[in-house]
């Protein structure tokens, strides 16, 4: 008997509920250096842990256009927002060395 699929979505969603795993996702859409696949990432743990933009509008005392144009395709979140968006899914900025290889090239 076949088992029933699960859509990628509804998977995606479930996965990043859990803010272990939603956190390793942001970090691997920012190292990979592109802002537009890190700001749909924030906007797909936002989906996921709040239901979407209006609820973190409302969790991180945002304006809800004002969030939405900051994580658009042409949008450019400022640092004050990002940290009040990361703390309203229940996440936080943190900051690292750089692996011992990249460390010696610079």
């Amino acid at each position: 008997m076949k088992s029933a699929s699960v859509p990628f979505e509804t998977s995606r969603s479930a996965m990043l509920a859990d803010p272990e795993l939603a956190a390793l996702y942001l970090e691997e859409a920012l190292a990979a250096g592109d802002m537009a696949a890190f700001k749909l990432a924030v906007r797909n743990v936002a989906g996921s842990r709040l239901g979407g933009m209006k609820a973190l509008s409302d969790q991180s005392g945002l304006n809800r256009e004002a969030l939405y144009r900051a994580f658009s395709d042409r949008g450019n979140p400022t640092l004050d927002t990002l940290v009040k968006v990361l703390q309203a899914l229940g996440l936080r900025i943190s900051v690292s060395a750089l692996q011992s290889e990249q460390t010696e090239a610079a």
